[in-house]
């Protein structure tokens, strides 16, 4: 024997009520009832006046029992435009951090949720995070240092960021349903989600690893659902639909609504649409004109649902688009929206009750796509009717509604468990200032909480089942920030150099609030530090304690009779990796610095450096034999000391030269410097120079023959 089921769909403007008999894997419709509100009891698919919409419910009853027998048990939907749909973002540092895992992913997609549930509750006037169940969501994009990236998985960087689009359900919606029906003496035998019904009879699993949006086309809202990867991935509802449409052809022509309503039903069978106005004044219109008329609120309507497409589907169209519901019967529509959507007009497709698998119907039911979302009610309640479950979390007992495959996020998310405790808070962060710069020294990151399902290790993502005992042992918080001065200075702070022959390691000098302190002195917050980085070579041999190398740099000089002489060959040579510099000169890693140093000269060495005399020396050859005239030329003194010749002459020192025997040497002066004399009884004699005839008093040249010959 057939079994029978009894489903409402209890929408904004009618209750509709739906006899179906299931043989085994098919359904045959048997009737349809379908009875208006008499007032507004439903506002945007949530009951508000629940007495009045168990009058309706107990009318479809009753009248539906006088042919069927008995009715005891139902099966309803959520309406799709009570879901709740939030947007939000998450960023995340995850400087200093291991790479990232599918774990850390799966944590920040609840972070994001979890947010998104916050900006819900903020618009709302009920604060309590236990009055919504999140029923899904699908991420708008990942990124990484503002970069968009498919997947964090095994990335490192900076700054980690996600955007998530989640959609809610109030807990007041089923709660308000379960009370209508218990008036009309009814016992919800199943629930499901208007979007999930007709999705389940349109679409079968095979085809929902495809993208696909799902569009319900009512009188007053337009719900929209997107399939994705098997599953139903996001939900949407726009204020714009067939109503928009009736009014437009009332304002056109006059038409009162009703007639305005009837008018609109008419455009899909008739070729001429009889209207008659407000002034009653009756016209038969071409179709075409008409639907040409309604063209502006088409295209309101189609931006309006492809808007919410794109935007629930990561701004980009779905592969395909389903229309059901009493408004996609719009002339015009699926080409419309076909184009707003770029893609091919078969890819956008009105469907009706005979595109649902397995299904036969009475002959007087009609074959529309308003009927898809009731027969999917019935037959989703059948199929994949929403179950509560009850888990542990941390020893609390939480009920969770079954709205798809439920995992352990799901779980945190009705315990109200913040995802800030899935990883413990990072450290304080130290901040001092260096050389008048704020610094901020990261506190350590905090350990991931360690996440147990039933005394197994598990994450967010795996799935839970009924009576699953979920434990949670909260992440360990970071160190605070801890740092040296000699952790703030970078590499090019401390050097490496040679200086004559011997290497040594260049520190900078650092005080710390006004004192000396050592590279490896504990920073505390708030610290004042100061800096000086050696940086030319006379800030380098300070470092190194050489300063006193720097006095024999000063340039060799000497006075001699109040006028300063520079010296530089007595001066000392200062050389960086083999060339001449200043000591203003900028020092590098593993420069080399050299000075040849020179010791001071003695007066010699400074007269010959000088171009001066201190002795006057000749050669001459007198009578053979070589002889050597020499005579002081120059008297030195120094603070009234006279020098000789082999005296020290020290830097910057002040001598007195005086030059005397300045007059040439002459042939008499030989005599000075020879022990040869006249012979006894001596003759006649003359006087030679190099040969020539010459004169005792003539003046004589190195190298000169001087003779005296006896006749």
């Amino acid at each position: 024997m057939a079994s029978k089921l009894f489903a409402l769909d209890i929408g904004t403007r009618s209750v509709v009520g739906i006899i179906l008999e299931e043989h085994g894997e098919s359904f045959h419709v048997v009737d349809i009832l379908v009875e208006e509100h008499k007032e507004r009891a439903m506002v945007d698919g949530q009951i508000h006046n629940v007495l009045k919409v168990a009058e309706i419910i107990q009318s479809v009853k009753e009248k539906l029992e006088k042919k069927h027998g008995k009715l005891e048990k139902v099966s309803v939907a959520a309406a799709g435009r009570a879901l709740k749909t939030e947007q939000a973002e998450v960023i995340m540092d995850i400087k200093n951090r291991p790479i990232f895992s599918e774990d850390d992913m799966s944590r920040l997609e609840l972070s994001a949720v979890q947010k998104a549930q916050s900006n819900l509750l903020q618009n709302s006037t009920d604060k309590n995070t236990n009055h919504y169940y999140c029923v899904g969501y699908s991420v708008v994009y990942y990124r990484l240092d503002g970069e968009e990236i498919g997947s964090l998985v095994d990335q490192q960087g900076n700054e980690a960021s996600i955007e998530v689009i989640a959609t809610f359900l109030p807990r007041v919606v089923v709660e308000s349903l379960i009370s209508a029906l218990k008036r009309a003496n009814l016992e919800m035998e199943a629930l499901t989600l208007e979007p999930i019904a007709a999705i389940n009879v349109l679409i079968p699993p095979s085809m929902r690893r495809l993208n696909v949006a799902l569009v319900d086309i009512g009188a007053g809202t337009s719900d929209i659902a997107i399939t994705d990867l098997g599953t139903v991935v996001a939900y949407g509802m726009v204020a714009t639909a067939g109503d928009e449409i009736t009014e437009a052809l009332s304002d056109i022509y006059l038409l009162d609504f009703p007639l305005a309503e009837e008018a609109k039903r008419t455009l899909n069978t008739e070729e001429f649409i009889q209207i008659q106005d407000i002034l009653g004044f009756e016209q038969d219109i071409p179709k075409e004109e008409v639907v040409d008329s309604l063209k502006p609120a088409i295209e309101v309507l189609a931006s309006s649902i492809s808007n919410e497409i794109l935007r629930l589907n990561n701004n980009k169209p779905t592969k395909a688009v389903m229309l059901v519901g009493g408004g996609s019967l719009t002339p015009t529509l699926p080409r419309i929206l076909a184009e707003k959507l770029n893609l091919p007009a078969n890819r956008v497709a009105v469907r009706g009750i005979d595109a649902i698998q397995n299904l036969t119907k009475a002959d007087h039911i009609p074959i529309t796509p308003e009927l898809v979302t009731p027969i999917g009610i019935a037959i989703a309640a059948k199929r994949a009717p929403i179950q509560y479950m009850s888990v542990q979390v941390n020893n609390q007992i939480v009920r969770l509604f079954e709205l798809k495959e439920m995992t352990i996020a799901d779980a945190l998310l009705a315990a109200n468990i913040s995802a800030r405790k899935l990883y413990g808070r990072p450290g304080e962060a130290l901040s001092v200032h260096v050389n008048g710069q704020v610094i901020h020294i990261p506190g350590e990151h905090g350990k991931p909480a360690v996440i147990q399902l039933n005394g197994i290790e598990a994450n967010t993502k795996s799935s839970i089942q009924n009576n699953d005992k979920i434990e949670l042992l909260e992440g360990i918080d970071g160190k605070e920030g801890m740092a040296t001065v000699r952790d703030l200075l970078d590499d090019a702070t401390i050097k490496s150099i040679t200086f004559q022959g011997v290497m040594y390691i260049v520190e900078p000098s650092v005080q710390i609030n006004g004192k000396k302190v050592s590279l490896d002195t504990m920073l505390q917050e708030n610290d004042k530090i100061t800096v000086e980085t050696p940086q030319t070579v006379e800030q380098v041999l300070y470092a190194i304690h050489k300063e006193n190398y720097l006095t024999q740099l000063h340039p060799y000089t000497v006075t001699i009779n109040n006028k300063n002489h520079f010296i530089p060959p007595f001066s000392t040579k200062l050389s960086l990796n083999g060339s001449p510099v200043k000591l203003s000169y900028s020092v590098q890693e593993n420069d080399i610095i050299q000075m040849e140093t020179h010791n001071s000269p003695t007066l010699e060495q400074l007269a010959n450096q000088l171009d001066k005399k201190l002795v006057d020396q000749i050669k001459i050859t007198f009578q053979n034999n070589t002889l050597e005239l020499s005579r002081d030329c120059a008297i030195v003194h120094n603070n009234n000391v006279q020098l000789s010749s082999t005296d020290i002459i020290a830097n910057e020192s002040k001598i007195q030269w005086q030059d005397i025997n300045s007059s040439p040497w002459i042939f008499q002066d030989v005599f000075r410097f020879t022990e040869w004399t006249m012979p006894e009884q001596a003759g006649s004699f003359q006087i030679l120079k190099n040969g020539n005839p010459s004169r005792f008093d003539e003046e004589i040249f190195g190298g000169d023959q001087l003779e005296i010959v006896f006749e």
